[in-house]
């Protein structure tokens, strides 16, 4: 075995698991977790709804989420007020993480 490949296998060579990087990836993880449930308690239920319905309930593959126009006659609204919503709602989701961050 060359030095190389034993240096690839070393601990340190790793730099997922450097104490800084552990530091930076759980501060992320809380962020994406406990950040964006505090940002979600900002929104009035409707907003929240169409924000969660939008983007959080989104299978891996990309399907699950609804559709401006599937909202939009839920709601009985035009595709284009729930477009606005959603876009005010991702904006003081925006402002509570940076307050939460």
């Amino acid at each position: 075995m060359t030095a190389k490949k034993r240096s690839a296998r070393s601990p340190t060579a790793d730099a997922s698991h450097e104490p800084t990087q552990e530091i930076e990836n759980r501060e992320r993880d809380t962020m994406a977790t406990d950040g964006i449930a505090a940002a979600l308690e900002q929104l009035d239920p409707r907003s929240r709804r169409i924000v969660e319905e939008r983007w959080l309930k989104v299978n891996d593959d990309g399907s699950g989420a609804m559709t401006l126009h599937e909202l939009a006659a839920e709601y009985g609204v035009s595709a284009e007020r729930i477009r606005q919503i959603e876009s005010a709602a991702m904006k003081k989701m925006k402002k509570a993480l940076a307050a939460y961050a």
